[in-house]
């Protein structure tokens, strides 16, 4: 099935097949394609920068093993607790058939990063590697997949907001139909969307710009102004959940915190969790920049490097290596080469303590 989708102030026009191909007679379908090549270009710039988090990319692909297939299931498990009456049989009985389909649709994002968090931690104590760190990494990673992934909602014509008359609206027979079978719009609604004097908000645009935005922005900040291990991490739940708050607002399928309101309108379970994520984050941040300042040498990637440079001179290192080089040559990661030229420089690498700054 063909849906034309148009921008008329824009003056666009796509035909959009949600198939992408046929593969030993079943569909392809271009949400899952954009879904994966969004997650395999995750993966090769996450193992690109890696070194600067003292991660190495074997650590990414054994965490993988583990995260994708669980995620998924945290994508459905969300959904569904939250439409559980979707799955209901007459008598009040689940109907698992359903719940385990998901082909059928029926994934909420906040479940993936909750079920890919509570992997990673697990993952990070096993191993013993700084959570907060790899943290760091990963949400480079996730704010990739989910700018890329959100196109793979307007294949699928769906994720959109509200009816609006801006330039920029989006309009197609099939949101028309929708929005008049929900009652968000009258018969008056339904002919001015297909005759393209109104439309809605394509909010899987505005997500995957935001999402854009935030990565030269996390990039940013891990690259040139990363005070603690968790920073990262902590600025990417600032910025996607002050973005969320505002896309949600707008969206016209969200999922309801079950039959709750407050000031008379029902709460939106994204809207609500994104407002918890900004708090959260604002304090730990205020907390670890400003009331319990860190030093570099605390940074896991300083720690990682102090280990490997001992590790592999048998040596005693005092002092802090890694400000004093960030403080020579302006950096905290590469540098600890300084040290490791100025030993191997020396006719002898043996009983000796090395103790710059």
């Amino acid at each position: 099935m063909t849906n034309i989708v148009t921008f008329p102030g824009l003056g666009l026009e796509f035909h959009l097949d949600r198939v992408a191909f046929s593969l030993f007679g079943h569909p392809v379908y271009w949400y899952g394609v954009i879904i994966g090549c969004g997650f395999l270009l995750a993966v090769l710039l996450c193992c690109r920068w890696a070194p600067r988090f003292g991660v190495n990319s074997d650590q990414i692909m054994d965490l993988l093993i583990f995260a994708v297939p669980l995620s998924v299931v945290g994508l459905r498990v969300y959904y569904v607790l939250f439409y559980l009456d979707l799955y209901r049989e007459a008598d009040g009985s689940l109907n698992w058939g359903a719940i385990f389909r998901i082909t059928d649709g029926g994934l909420a994002i906040y479940g993936g990063i909750i079920a890919a968090a509570l992997t990673l931690f697990v993952f990070c104590r096993i191993r013993k590697i700084s959570f907060f760190s790899f943290a760091d990494l990963g949400v480079h990673g996730l704010l990739i997949g989910q700018c890329i992934g959100r196109w793979g909602n307007f294949m699928n014509v769906e994720a959109y907001g509200g009816v609006t008359g801006l330039p920029w609206r989006m309009c197609s027979e099939s949101i028309a139909s929708s929005l008049l079978s929900q009652g968000l719009v009258d018969a008056d609604g339904y002919q001015a969307i297909l005759d393209g004097t109104l439309g809605v908000h394509p909010t899987f645009f505005y997500e995957s710009l935001w999402n854009f935005v935030g990565i030269f922005l996390i990039y940013w900040i891990g690259k040139h102004w990363k005070k603690f291990d968790g920073q990262v991490f902590w600025s990417y739940v600032l910025w996607y959940g002050l973005g969320r708050f505002w896309i949600e607002g707008l969206r016209t399928d969200s999922l309801y915190l079950f039959n709750w309101t407050f000031l008379g309108q029902p709460i939106r379970v994204s809207q609500a969790l994104s407002l918890v994520m900004v708090f959260v984050s604002l304090f730990m941040l205020y907390y670890n920049i400003k009331l319990h300042p860190h030093k570099p040498e605390e940074l896991y990637v300083n720690i990682v490097a102090a280990h490997k440079l001992t590790d592999s001179y048998d040596v005693a290192i005092g002092g802090n290596i890694p400000l004093t080089t960030a403080l020579l040559l302006g950096t905290q990661l590469d540098n600890m080469k300084v040290g490791i030229d100025l030993i191997d420089s020396l006719n002898t690498r043996k009983n000796f303590i090395f103790s710059p700054g």
